[in-house]
């Protein structure tokens, strides 16, 4: 939780438009706050790594590393943030795969962005942030 008291939140999505989108969404949104927005994984491990935040959003498909790879050096990097992965369409044993990795839900992409941003609310309780 920052010090404000809001959610913070990690973005790493390659596609800068969805990204830029959800950037707006969150920042609408007065209980989160974006601390990292991230076209890759490895950037987004670096920098989680020193922000900490509580949940990131991570896209499956990245230029640089996989969802699965992504989840598990996040999750190595800052192990008290829960991870989210979003999709376009994972199937059953990418998904397995996932969870496995350290994520706690993965969201398919074509949802609405007000059960995003009730997802990333819901994870950031699963740690224990208010919210």
């Amino acid at each position: 939780m920052g010090p404000d008291g809001r959610i913070t939140v990690a973005i790493v999505e390659d596609n800068e438009v969805y990204r830029e989108a959800l950037e707006i969404v969150f920042g609408l949104t007065p209980d989160l706050t974006v601390v990292v927005a991230a076209p890759g994984g490895r950037a987004a491990v670096e920098a989680c790594g020193l922000v900490r935040p509580d949940v990131v959003l991570v896209d499956y498909r990245l230029p640089d590393m996989d969802g699965v790879e992504t989840t598990k050096a996040l999750r190595a990097a800052s192990p008290e943030t829960t991870v989210l992965v979003l999709t376009a369409a994972a199937d059953g044993p990418e998904v397995e795969a996932l969870l496995e990795a350290g994520a706690v839900e993965c969201l398919t992409k074509d949802r609405e962005l007000s059960e995003i941003v009730a997802a990333v609310r819901a994870a950031a309780r699963r740690n224990g942030v208010p919210g």
